[in-house]
C-alpha cells in the first residue's frame, strides 16, 4: 500500500464564485463540482476548493505549490492583472533558503507560497 496523493480543502472566503473565478485565472481545472465543493487540478496539482468562510481559518492556512519557474508565474499573474481584477495580494519573486518563491494571498486569506 502507498500513498497516492494529499489534496487539502481550502476555505473560499465568503466570496465562493469569486474564489472559483481565481483559481480557473490561475490556469487551475475543475475536474468535478460538487455545488459547495469544487476539485481543481493543474499538471497534477490538486486541491478542494471549499465554500467555507473563517477569516481566523483561512488567515492562518498555507499552502506551498512547487512551479518550475517562479519570475514567469509572477509575469503571468501581473500581466493577467489578477490583483487589480479579485483584489488579491502577490509578492515579487524573493529567494528563500528552500528556493524561489511568490507568495500570493487569495480572497480567503489563505497564503500560496509558489515556489521554484
Amino acid at each position: 500500500m502507498k500513498f497516492l496523493s494529499i489534496e487539502p480543502f481550502v476555505p473560499s472566503g465568503n466570496d465562493f464564485e469569486g474564489s472559483k473565478q481565481l483559481f480557473q485565472a490561475l490556469g487551475f481545472h475543475s475536474n468535478w463540482d460538487a455545488g459547495d465543493y469544487v476539485g481543481f487540478e493543474r499538471d497534477g496539482c490538486k486541491f478542494i476548493l471549499q465554500k467555507y468562510d473563517n477569516v481566523a481559518f483561512a488567515e492562518n492556512l498555507m499552502l506551498s505549490v512547487r512551479i518550475s519557474n517562479a519570475d514567469e508565474f509572477w509575469r503571468d499573474v501581473t500581466d493577467k492583472q489578477l490583483s487589480q481584477i479579485f483584489g488579491i495580494r502577490i509578492s515579487k519573486p524573493i529567494d528563500q533558503p528552500y528556493g524561489r518563491e511568490v507568495n500570493l494571498i487569495d480572497l480567503a486569506g489563505v497564503c500560496w507560497h509558489f515556489v521554484e
